[in-house]
């Protein structure tokens, strides 16, 4: 890990579909998703973080939802295309990491894990 990613001490927890938890180094300005992809963990994300699919969808934990910023019509409509979203679905395409959002953490939805 570079002294960069310490210095800036943003981490971002990914639970995955199969329940394992990773916690993540993050940069501010990334998106999620190019941090859980980056990191390895299997995420489809086939638009590369255009909000024109629902491959990177993930579940906020509940203590975060009201934390971030809110999402956008064109998120909520990529959603309907998502397998079973719930009240805390969002696009990690979406979500741009930033100091307030350190400890924030997601698990990967059904659907969003590469085939």
């Amino acid at each position: 890990m570079s002294n960069d990613i310490k210095d800036q001490g943003i981490i971002l927890n990914v639970t995955t579909l199969d329940g394992v938890k990773h916690t993540l180094p993050a940069l501010p300005g990334w998106r999620a998703m190019e941090i859980i992809r980056d990191h390895g963990l299997p995420i489809k994300a086939e638009c590369g973080g255009a909000c024109a699919c629902a491959t990177c969808h993930v579940y906020v934990d509940p203590a975060w939802v009201g934390r971030l910023v809110p999402p956008t019509a064109e998120e909520d409509d990529m959603l309907d295309e998502a397998f079973e979203v719930q009240d805390n679905s969002r696009l990690s395409c979406q979500i741009l990491m930033r100091q307030e959002f350190n400890g924030l953490h997601l698990t990967l939805a059904p659907g969003s894990m590469p085939d």
